[in-house]
Protein backbone atom coordinates (compact mmCIF):
# COMPACT_ATOMS: atom_id res chain seq x y z
CA UNK A 1 0.00 0.00 0.00
CA UNK A 2 1.57 3.24 -0.49
CA UNK A 3 0.17 6.44 0.80
CA UNK A 4 1.17 10.14 1.07
CA UNK A 5 2.82 11.84 4.27
CA UNK A 6 3.01 15.33 4.97
CA UNK A 7 4.81 16.99 8.23
CA UNK A 8 4.66 20.98 8.80
CA UNK A 9 7.14 23.49 9.48
CA UNK A 10 5.90 26.68 10.67
CA UNK A 11 5.78 28.43 13.77
CA UNK A 12 2.97 29.16 16.39
CA UNK A 13 1.38 32.59 17.08
CA UNK A 14 2.45 33.10 20.31
CA UNK A 15 -0.23 33.75 22.90
CA UNK A 16 -2.99 33.77 20.01
CA UNK A 17 -4.25 30.24 20.10
CA UNK A 18 -7.54 30.67 17.84
CA UNK A 19 -5.11 31.86 15.15
CA UNK A 20 -2.87 29.16 15.49
CA UNK A 21 -5.32 26.79 15.54
CA UNK A 22 -6.95 28.80 12.10
CA UNK A 23 -3.41 28.59 10.81
CA UNK A 24 -3.10 25.05 11.31
CA UNK A 25 -6.92 24.25 9.95
CA UNK A 26 -5.42 26.28 6.60
CA UNK A 27 -2.06 23.95 6.75
CA UNK A 28 -4.56 20.50 7.03
CA UNK A 29 -6.82 21.69 3.89
CA UNK A 30 -3.17 22.29 1.78
CA UNK A 31 -1.82 19.12 2.55
CA UNK A 32 -4.95 17.56 1.71
CA UNK A 33 -5.10 19.30 -1.24
CA UNK A 34 -1.72 18.06 -2.22
CA UNK A 35 -3.28 14.37 -1.73
CA UNK A 36 -1.75 13.57 1.98
CA UNK A 37 -3.59 11.28 4.55
CA UNK A 38 -1.15 11.74 6.95
CA UNK A 39 -0.22 14.63 8.69
CA UNK A 40 2.13 15.69 11.87
CA UNK A 41 2.66 19.21 13.50
CA UNK A 42 5.51 20.57 15.84
CA UNK A 43 6.09 20.25 19.23
CA UNK A 44 3.75 22.90 21.63
CA UNK A 45 2.31 24.06 18.17
CA UNK A 46 -0.81 25.15 19.57
CA UNK A 47 -0.09 27.07 22.77
CA UNK A 48 3.47 27.17 21.95
CA UNK A 49 6.81 26.60 22.40
CA UNK A 50 8.94 29.39 24.63
CA UNK A 51 12.54 28.96 23.18
CA UNK A 52 14.44 31.20 25.60
CA UNK A 53 12.36 31.57 28.05
CA UNK A 54 13.40 31.40 31.79
CA UNK A 55 10.09 32.34 33.87
CA UNK A 56 12.72 34.49 36.11
CA UNK A 57 13.31 30.74 37.69
CA UNK A 58 16.11 30.24 39.82
CA UNK A 59 17.02 27.63 42.56
CA UNK A 60 15.18 28.07 45.61
CA UNK A 61 13.51 31.66 44.40
CA UNK A 62 10.47 32.54 41.79
CA UNK A 63 9.59 36.11 41.60
CA UNK A 64 6.25 37.95 40.79
CA UNK A 65 7.52 38.66 37.17
CA UNK A 66 8.35 34.71 36.66
CA UNK A 67 4.72 34.03 37.99
CA UNK A 68 2.97 36.29 35.49
CA UNK A 69 5.06 34.81 32.82
CA UNK A 70 3.72 31.75 33.67
CA UNK A 71 0.28 32.64 33.89
CA UNK A 72 0.28 34.09 30.38
CA UNK A 73 1.95 31.21 29.09
CA UNK A 74 -0.81 28.93 30.87
CA UNK A 75 -3.76 31.41 29.20
CA UNK A 76 -2.56 30.05 26.04
CA UNK A 77 -3.00 26.14 26.84
CA UNK A 78 -5.80 24.41 25.63
CA UNK A 79 -7.35 21.24 27.01
CA UNK A 80 -8.30 18.02 25.66
CA UNK A 81 -11.71 18.12 25.57
CA UNK A 82 -11.75 21.83 24.94
CA UNK A 83 -13.08 24.06 21.67
CA UNK A 84 -9.63 24.51 19.87
CA UNK A 85 -8.95 20.53 19.94
CA UNK A 86 -12.22 19.57 19.26
CA UNK A 87 -12.46 22.36 15.68
CA UNK A 88 -8.98 20.43 14.75
CA UNK A 89 -10.88 17.40 15.07
CA UNK A 90 -13.57 18.68 12.51
CA UNK A 91 -10.68 19.53 10.01
CA UNK A 92 -9.41 16.41 10.50
CA UNK A 93 -12.89 15.14 9.58
CA UNK A 94 -13.59 17.92 6.47
CA UNK A 95 -9.96 16.79 5.38
CA UNK A 96 -10.25 13.35 5.84
CA UNK A 97 -6.61 12.69 7.56
CA UNK A 98 -4.96 11.66 10.36
CA UNK A 99 -3.09 14.54 12.05
CA UNK A 100 -0.62 14.42 15.26
CA UNK A 101 -0.81 17.87 16.40
CA UNK A 102 1.78 19.16 19.62
CA UNK A 103 -0.35 20.84 21.69
CA UNK A 104 0.42 22.46 25.73
CA UNK A 105 -2.02 20.69 27.67
CA UNK A 106 -3.70 22.69 30.50
CA UNK A 107 -5.41 19.96 33.18
CA UNK A 108 -5.75 21.61 36.85
CA UNK A 109 -3.03 23.43 37.57
CA UNK A 110 -0.10 21.60 35.46
CA UNK A 111 0.57 21.92 31.96
CA UNK A 112 1.99 19.05 29.48
CA UNK A 113 3.70 18.86 26.46
CA UNK A 114 1.43 16.57 24.94
CA UNK A 115 0.81 14.98 21.05
CA UNK A 116 -3.20 14.47 20.44
CA UNK A 117 -3.87 12.23 17.28
CA UNK A 118 -7.26 13.16 15.49
CA UNK A 119 -8.89 10.94 12.97
CA UNK A 120 -10.58 11.29 9.71
CA UNK A 121 -14.37 10.81 10.72
CA UNK A 122 -13.69 13.72 12.86
CA UNK A 123 -13.08 12.52 16.43
CA UNK A 124 -9.81 12.68 19.09
CA UNK A 125 -8.32 9.43 18.73
CA UNK A 126 -5.61 10.02 21.54
CA UNK A 127 -3.11 11.45 22.98
CA UNK A 128 0.43 11.18 24.82
CA UNK A 129 1.88 13.39 27.20
CA UNK A 130 5.45 13.79 27.28
CA UNK A 131 7.02 11.60 29.51
CA UNK A 132 10.67 13.56 30.78
CA UNK A 133 10.37 17.15 29.69
CA UNK A 134 14.01 18.49 29.40
CA UNK A 135 16.24 20.52 31.47
CA UNK A 136 13.97 23.95 32.25
CA UNK A 137 10.97 22.42 30.79
CA UNK A 138 10.48 20.83 33.80
CA UNK A 139 9.74 23.58 35.65
CA UNK A 140 6.90 24.34 33.40
CA UNK A 141 5.58 21.19 32.49
CA UNK A 142 4.46 18.23 34.52
CA UNK A 143 5.47 14.45 33.61
CA UNK A 144 3.65 12.19 31.50
CA UNK A 145 2.76 8.45 33.04
CA UNK A 146 2.48 5.31 30.47
CA UNK A 147 -1.31 4.98 30.37
CA UNK A 148 -0.30 7.44 27.36
CA UNK A 149 1.72 5.16 25.90
CA UNK A 150 -0.60 3.24 22.91
CA UNK A 151 -0.21 3.78 19.55
CA UNK A 152 -3.42 4.06 17.22
CA UNK A 153 -4.95 2.21 14.71
CA UNK A 154 -5.04 3.86 11.29
CA UNK A 155 -5.34 1.89 7.83
CA UNK A 156 -1.70 2.26 7.10
CA UNK A 157 -0.61 0.31 10.25
CA UNK A 158 0.19 1.88 13.85
CA UNK A 159 0.56 5.59 14.55
CA UNK A 160 2.37 7.06 17.53
CA UNK A 161 4.18 9.82 18.88
CA UNK A 162 7.61 9.99 20.73
CA UNK A 163 8.40 13.95 21.67
CA UNK A 164 11.50 15.30 21.20
CA UNK A 165 14.04 13.67 22.89
CA UNK A 166 11.94 11.42 24.34
CA UNK A 167 13.67 9.77 21.34
CA UNK A 168 16.72 9.16 23.14
CA UNK A 169 15.24 7.23 25.50
CA UNK A 170 15.77 3.48 24.31
CA UNK A 171 13.32 2.01 26.46
CA UNK A 172 10.61 4.13 25.59
CA UNK A 173 11.37 3.44 21.27
CA UNK A 174 11.17 -0.31 22.59
CA UNK A 175 7.72 0.51 24.07
CA UNK A 176 6.99 1.78 20.61
CA UNK A 177 8.42 -0.86 18.77
CA UNK A 178 6.76 -3.34 20.72
CA UNK A 179 3.03 -2.01 18.95
CA UNK A 180 4.25 -2.15 15.68
CA UNK A 181 4.15 1.22 15.11
CA UNK A 182 4.83 1.62 11.34
CA UNK A 183 3.87 6.07 11.36
CA UNK A 184 6.38 6.71 14.11
CA UNK A 185 6.03 10.31 14.64
CA UNK A 186 8.84 12.65 15.79
CA UNK A 187 7.23 16.36 17.07
CA UNK A 188 10.23 18.54 17.88
CA UNK A 189 12.14 21.23 18.89
CA UNK A 190 15.01 20.18 18.33
CA UNK A 191 17.22 21.89 15.19
CA UNK A 192 20.19 20.88 15.53
CA UNK A 193 22.20 18.86 12.76
CA UNK A 194 22.56 15.47 14.95
CA UNK A 195 18.66 15.41 14.75
CA UNK A 196 18.36 14.17 11.28
CA UNK A 197 20.85 11.47 12.21
CA UNK A 198 18.77 10.39 15.03
CA UNK A 199 15.61 10.50 13.34
CA UNK A 200 17.68 8.03 10.65
CA UNK A 201 18.77 5.66 13.37
CA UNK A 202 15.42 5.25 14.80
CA UNK A 203 13.82 4.69 11.38
CA UNK A 204 16.41 1.94 11.07
CA UNK A 205 16.21 0.51 14.43
CA UNK A 206 12.35 0.33 14.38
CA UNK A 207 12.04 -0.53 10.75
CA UNK A 208 9.46 2.16 10.29
CA UNK A 209 8.41 5.24 8.71
CA UNK A 210 9.85 8.09 10.67
CA UNK A 211 7.59 11.69 10.72
CA UNK A 212 9.16 14.46 12.07
CA UNK A 213 8.36 17.93 12.34
CA UNK A 214 9.81 21.29 13.86
CA UNK A 215 8.74 24.54 14.20
CA UNK A 216 10.47 27.46 11.81
CA UNK A 217 10.35 30.32 14.80
CA UNK A 218 11.65 33.69 14.98
CA UNK A 219 12.35 36.56 17.58
CA UNK A 220 9.86 38.61 15.70
CA UNK A 221 7.38 35.59 16.17
CA UNK A 222 8.29 35.77 20.12
CA UNK A 223 9.12 39.59 21.16
CA UNK A 224 11.03 40.21 24.48
CA UNK A 225 7.39 41.78 25.48
CA UNK A 226 5.46 38.48 25.66
CA UNK A 227 8.08 36.39 27.73
CA UNK A 228 11.41 37.50 29.16
CA UNK A 229 14.04 35.59 27.18
CA UNK A 230 17.91 35.25 27.25
CA UNK A 231 18.30 34.48 23.69
CA UNK A 232 19.18 37.52 21.17
CA UNK A 233 17.18 40.66 20.68
CA UNK A 234 18.09 41.44 17.03
CA UNK A 235 14.51 40.81 15.16
CA UNK A 236 16.41 38.42 12.72
CA UNK A 237 17.14 35.82 15.04
CA UNK A 238 16.74 32.11 14.62
CA UNK A 239 14.80 30.87 17.56
CA UNK A 240 14.15 27.57 15.76
CA UNK A 241 15.35 27.06 12.46
CA UNK A 242 13.37 23.70 11.12
CA UNK A 243 14.76 20.39 10.33
CA UNK A 244 11.73 18.46 9.45
CA UNK A 245 12.23 15.33 7.87
CA UNK A 246 10.13 11.88 6.47
CA UNK A 247 13.06 9.32 6.85
CA UNK A 248 12.16 5.69 5.55
CA UNK A 249 12.67 2.20 7.21
CA UNK A 250 16.22 1.67 5.71
CA UNK A 251 17.17 5.12 6.42
CA UNK A 252 16.50 6.55 3.82
CA UNK A 253 15.47 10.42 3.65
CA UNK A 254 12.26 10.78 1.75
CA UNK A 255 12.04 14.48 2.25
CA UNK A 256 13.71 17.35 4.37
CA UNK A 257 15.67 18.17 6.08
CA UNK A 258 14.30 21.96 5.31
CA UNK A 259 15.95 24.77 7.53
CA UNK A 260 15.61 28.53 7.75
CA UNK A 261 12.20 28.61 6.34
CA UNK A 262 8.51 27.66 7.10
CA UNK A 263 7.61 24.29 4.52
CA UNK A 264 4.93 21.41 4.22
CA UNK A 265 7.27 18.93 3.26
CA UNK A 266 5.58 15.56 1.65
CA UNK A 267 6.44 12.22 0.58
CA UNK A 268 4.94 9.31 -1.15
CA UNK A 269 5.82 6.21 1.50
CA UNK A 270 5.49 2.64 0.21
CA UNK A 271 4.32 0.44 3.35
CA UNK A 272 5.74 -2.68 1.98
CA UNK A 273 9.02 -1.03 2.93
CA UNK A 274 8.70 -2.26 6.15
CA UNK A 275 8.63 -5.62 5.88
CA UNK A 276 11.07 -5.73 3.34
CA UNK A 277 13.04 -4.14 5.74
CA UNK A 278 12.31 -6.70 8.42
CA UNK A 279 14.09 -9.47 6.55
CA UNK A 280 17.30 -8.68 8.29
CA UNK A 281 16.37 -6.95 11.51
CA UNK A 282 12.85 -7.04 13.64
CA UNK A 283 13.65 -5.83 16.95
CA UNK A 284 10.58 -6.79 19.17
CA UNK A 285 10.60 -10.22 16.84
CA UNK A 286 13.73 -12.63 15.02
CA UNK A 287 16.43 -9.46 16.54
CA UNK A 288 14.96 -9.60 19.91
CA UNK A 289 16.81 -12.00 23.01
CA UNK A 290 13.82 -12.14 25.07
CA UNK A 291 15.92 -14.58 26.72
CA UNK A 292 18.53 -12.34 27.74
CA UNK A 293 16.67 -9.00 27.41
CA UNK A 294 13.37 -7.80 28.80
CA UNK A 295 11.11 -4.49 29.28
CA UNK A 296 8.92 -4.19 31.52
CA UNK A 297 6.18 -0.70 31.01
CA UNK A 298 4.02 0.08 33.13
CA UNK A 299 0.90 1.52 31.74
CA UNK A 300 -1.19 2.34 34.88
CA UNK A 301 -2.38 5.47 35.17
CA UNK A 302 -0.61 7.22 37.83
CA UNK A 303 -2.91 9.69 40.30
CA UNK A 304 -1.79 11.66 43.35
CA UNK A 305 -4.88 10.66 45.12
CA UNK A 306 -6.71 7.00 45.00
CA UNK A 307 -9.44 6.81 47.17
CA UNK A 308 -12.63 3.88 47.49
CA UNK A 309 -15.64 4.45 45.52
CA UNK A 310 -18.31 6.61 45.73
CA UNK A 311 -15.39 9.49 47.83
CA UNK A 312 -15.84 11.91 47.96
CA UNK A 313 -20.00 12.14 47.99
CA UNK A 314 -22.21 13.88 46.47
Amino acid sequence: MKMIAAVAQTATVMFDTPATVAKAQALMQEAAGRGAQVLVFPEAFIGGYPKGADFHIFIGARTPEGRQDFKKYYDAAVTLDGPEIAQLAQAAGQHRLYVCVGIIERDGGTLYCTAVYLGPEGTVLGHHRKLMPTALERLVWGQGDGSTLQAVDTPYGKLGAVICWENYMPALRMAMYQQRVALYCAPTADDRDSWISTMQHIAMEGRCFVLSACQHLRRTQLPMDALHNRLPEAPDTVLMRGGSCIIGPLGQVLAGPVYGEDALLLAEIDLGDIPRAQMDFDPVGHYARPDVFQLAVNTAQQQAVRAAPGWPEK
